[in-house]
């Protein structure tokens, strides 16, 4: 059960909608002009000053780096597995196949398991986003790994979309954001 009431377009106030039609303009937008305002999205349209500026940073962080999506989605549902978020992983995790990621790949890092990468640089995405996650920090010798394999631009991309679905992680969890009606729970209780 959400902490939030559900919301509808229509009971936005104008800054609120402001915000929503924003983040309709960009590439999550099909979506969400057909769902309305929900996920972590649903909570920061209720905060029209902070929604702005974390779905700006977000489109930005998902859609405008140089990482191939498999990098990137890897990243993401370690991230989401390890929170739990459950609307998280569940979009990521279709995203995820979508790119290519082996669904016995998503399913092991959903599971908190060692998966079995037949990919490098899928591999070194998930270790980066792990020792992130359980280290606060990237050790020397994969740090020179990661640029070796991504570049420095790129090492600053992955570990900011680490950060920020870490914080759409919490956001999704502090306020107990529903799946929609087509997502699966990742995480049943």
């Amino acid at each position: 059960m959400s902490r939030l009431p559900p919301l509808t377009v229509t009971d936005l106030d104008d800054s609120q909608r402001a915000v929503f039609d924003a983040i309709c303009r960009g590439p999550r937008g099909e979506r969400l002009r057909k769902l309305g305002p929900v996920g972590p999205f649903g909570v920061w349209v209720r905060s029209p000053t902070i929604g702005d500026a974390v779905q700006t940073f977000g489109a930005a962080v998902r859609f405008q780096t140089r990482l191939p999506e498999r990098t990137k989605e890897v990243a993401i549902c370690t991230v989401g597995a390890h929170y739990r978020a459950k609307f998280e992983f569940a979009a990521h995790a279709a995203l995820a196949t979508t790119a290519g990621v082996p669904a016995a790949v998503v399913d092991a890092i959903r599971r908190n398991e060692p998966p079995e990468f037949d990919r490098a640089d899928d591999a070194l995405s998930y270790r980066i986003a792990r020792q992130l996650l359980l280290d606060h920090r990237i050790d020397d010798a994969l740090y020179a790994e990661a640029k070796s394999a991504f570049g420095e631009g790129g090492v600053i991309e992955l570990v900011t979309i680490i950060g920020y679905y870490g914080l759409v992680s919490l956001t999704l969890n502090a306020f107990e954001v529903p799946l929609t009606a087509d997502m699966k729970d990742p995480f049943p209780r």
